[in-house]
């Protein structure tokens, strides 16, 4: 971590007391704005189940796991801006915060921008790795060629986010992801339902959100910045500033990659399943990420309260960020798996009216509702880590956890199929959870280190 510049006074700065109070004031709404997105999840799977036809899902599904391929693979812009963010905060340090913010910022455009130019090596790209059938690849297509047109302010929405719980500011981040989500929402059951447009009208309802998400998250942020805190353009270019941040960015994009790589893998052997068992499939994963979102909150709190522990140097709130938000993600994960076994039918019933993919999904929800309790480690583990600014410890524990499943795969799909093919993903998000949980010790020790 490079050394503050000069930063106005500023009461963030310093020891601070952790309590539940204020994990929950971060958590809690950012809980809620995450909800928002399983819930557009949810809204889409059921705009364009509700027609009836498994392979219009299979193509929305491909089609959404391409797109977490590009703009999933951007989420360092978020994770590195809240935890430098976090740190400056931490320190007092109010103008680097609002450099960070702008660094971000300019990352983000011009990656949204290149990725709309290089979109038809994407598309072919994507079709080519997933291998879908001809009938399927033609609803991913109109999918994609609309909705890619909304990545510049899908990445903008990144680092706006990033800079937001960065500060801690969850209120600010609920409103902002319930905005995006919320209009996505009506548009989608608009467009997609109501006017006949299936998938072109969820596109469209997405390119919309994103969009007018971005603007209104600009406006927030910019409007509350102190001028006199303002950096110059030197600062905000400044090499040595901007070396933190794309070493950031760089293993972060690596971990992230590394993820959705682990996740498209799985739908990759899904597909040999056959289009109803992958439709099946992509309902459950939907339900998956219910519980991945709804763990994120306190992941983020954990991301705001450790970076703002170690820009202030203040080991105390450190381990009791660690401890409490540990306790609320564990008891949360085991209500969350709870509910989904007893109420999955009749999400799954909820998402798709086709008979044959909803007696497919009941068989294996087991297995999805309980991903939220072998997730729950890797999730606040993910915060832990990016709130540290622990980037190259993230990536390679990771890499480690892939290896791993793959190895799993190829013992347990040959063996149990399907069944198979859900375990080693339990496996591997224990994994994930477990590994990194291990470097804490080490890693706490040599970054509370007394200055010599």
């Amino acid at each position: 971590m490079t050394a503050a510049s000069p930063a106005s006074p500023s009461n963030t700065a310093g020891a601070f007391h952790v309590s539940h109070r204020l994990i929950l004031a971060i958590a809690l709404p950012m809980t809620l704005g995450f909800l928002t997105t399983p819930l557009l999840g949810l809204v889409d799977t059921a705009v364009v189940g509700r027609m009836g036809q498994a392979t219009l899902l299979a193509g929305l599904a491909v089609g959404a796991i391409i797109f977490d391929l590009i703009f999933t693979t951007f989420n360092f812009l978020r994770a590195a801006t809240t935890g430098l963010v976090a740190q400056a905060y931490g320190r007092g340090d109010r103008r680097e915060q609002q450099a960070v913010f702008w660094r971000s910022l300019i990352i983000a455009l011009a990656c949204g921008a290149a990725s709309i130019l290089i979109s038809p090596f994407l598309l072919s790209g994507g079709l080519w790795l997933m291998g879908p059938e001809p009938e399927v690849a033609a609803v991913t297509s109109t999918y994609f060629l609309c909705r890619i047109i909304s990545a510049p302010a899908a990445l903008a929405n990144y680092a706006i986010l990033g800079f937001v719980l960065g500060r801690g500011e969850g209120t600010i981040g609920l409103m902002l992801q319930t905005l995006i989500n919320g209009i996505n929402i009506v548009l989608s059951i608009l467009l997609g339902l109501v006017l006949g447009w299936g998938v072109m009208g969820v596109a469209l309802a997405t390119v919309t959100g994103e969009i007018i998400g971005a603007l209104a998250g600009f406006a927030i942020v910019y409007g509350r910045f102190d001028r006199k805190d303002a950096p110059s353009w030197a600062e905000i270019v400044d090499r040595e500033r901007l070396k933190p941040l794309f070493g950031l960015n760089r293993d972060i994009m690596i971990r992230s990659f590394v993820l959705l790589a682990a996740f498209t893998l799985m739908t990759r052997i899904g597909t040999a399943f056959g289009p109803v068992t992958l439709a099946a499939n992509a309902v459950l994963m939907t339900i998956f990420l219910v519980a991945g979102y709804y763990l994120d909150g306190l992941a983020n709190a954990a991301e705001q309260l450790i970076g703002r522990s170690i820009g202030a140097h203040y080991r105390p709130a450190f381990d009791r960020a660690l401890r409490l938000t540990a306790a609320w993600s564990l008891g949360l994960a085991l209500l969350t798996t709870a509910a989904f076994l007893l109420f999955g039918d009749g999400l799954i019933d909820l998402l798709t009216t086709a008979p044959d993919v909803r007696a497919v999904a009941y068989e294996y929800l087991p297995w999805a509702a309980v991903t939220a309790m072998t997730g729950a480690l890797a999730f606040l583990m993910d915060g832990v880590f990016i709130g540290a600014t622990w980037s190259r410890e993230m990536r390679n524990m990771m890499v480690a956890a892939f290896i791993a499943y793959v190895a799993a795969l190829a013992v347990l799909v040959p063996a149990f199929g399907n069944h198979g093919l859900w375990a080693g993903l339990n496996l591997f998000l224990l994994m994930r959870g477990l590994f990194l949980l291990s470097r804490i010790p080490a890693k706490a020790r040599q970054t509370f280190r007394p200055a010599q």
